[in-house]
C-alpha cells in the first residue's frame, strides 16, 4: 500500500481502534492536546533539541512541507518552551499538519486561536534562546515520550493522545481496523434497542470475526 493511500485510510479510522491491534508506538499520556479538538495524520519531521535553541527550531520550520508533523525531542528539558504563537503560525503557513513536543510550550491562548494542533506536556513562560547550537539535529531518530521516532514515520494524534508508527506497521492492520469501526454502529444500535448483551456478543462481527469482548471504541 502506498503511503498516500495509507494516510487517506488513517484519516477515516478511529485511532483508539488501532489500539486493539497494536501495542507499541503509543506516546506517554503526559504529552496531550494543547489545542482541544485537533486531529493529526501526517509524516514526521524530527528535531532533537539538545539545547534550548530557537535558531534550530527555525531551521526545522523552514524544512516543513505540506502534511508534515514536526516532532521535537527536548532531550529531557521540560523547562524551556520551544513552541509558541509565532512558531505555530509559521508551521501552519508551511502546511504542516501539527506539532508534537516532548516538552512544554507557551502562548497557550494564541495556540488555541490559531487551531493548528499542538501536543505537549504543558505550558511555561520560559522560552528558547538564540544559541545557534551545533548539538541540535534535524531529521534524525528521536525519542518522543518513550516512542522512537524516525523521519517519515506516520504521526496520528487527537484528544485521546499521540501514536507514531512506521508505515509498514500500520499497513497490515488498517483495513481490519476500518472494518471494526464500520461494525460498531450496528452493535450500539442493537444494545440501544434492548437486545441482550450476550446475544449481541454471540452474533456480532467486528473485523470479520465473531467476538466476545466489546470494543472500547
Amino acid at each position: 500500500m502506498k503511503n498516500d493511500d495509507l494516510i487517506a485510510k488513517l484519516r477515516e479510522v478511529s485511532f483508539a481502534t488501532l489500539g486493539h491491534f497494536l501495542e507499541r508506538g503509543f506516546v506517554n499520556y503526559a504529552v496531550r492536546a494543547m489545542v482541544p479538538g485537533g486531529r493529526i495524520v501526517g509524516r514526521a519531521v524530527t528535531l532533537r533539541l539538545a539545547e534550548p535553541d530557537a535558531i534550530a527550531v527555525n531551521r526545522a520550520l523552514v524544512s516543513l512541507k505540506p502534511g508534515d508533523v514536526l516532532v521535537i525531542d527536548m532531550v529531557g528539558d521540560h523547562a524551556h518552551a520551544c513552541v509558541g504563537a509565532v512558531t505555530q503560525f509559521a508551521a501552519r503557513c508551511a502546511g504542516a499538519a501539527g506539532i508534537i513536543v516532548d516538552g512544554v510550550v507557551t502562548d497557550i491562548n494564541e495556540l488555541r486561536t490559531c487551531q493548528l494542533p499542538v501536543f505537549a506536556r504543558g505550558t511555561t513562560q520560559l522560552t528558547t534562546k538564540l544559541i545557534d547550537s551545533t548539538k541540535c539535529q534535524l531529521n534524525v531518530s528521536v525519542n518522543c515520550a518513550g516512542v522512537e521516532v524516525h523521519p517519515g514515520d506516520i504521526v496520528m494524534a487527537d484528544d485521546n493522545g499521540v501514536l507514531i508508527f512506521p508505515a509498514e506497521e500500520l499497513t497490515p492492520v488498517i483495513d481490519t481496523a476500518l472494518q471494526s469501526d464500520l461494525a460498531e454502529p450496528d452493535l450500539l444500535a442493537r444494545l440501544r434497542g434492548g437486545e441482550p448483551l450476550d446475544d449481541v456478543l454471540a452474533t456480532s462481527f467486528v473485523a470479520g470475526k465473531p467476538h466476545r469482548v466489546l470494543p472500547s471504541s
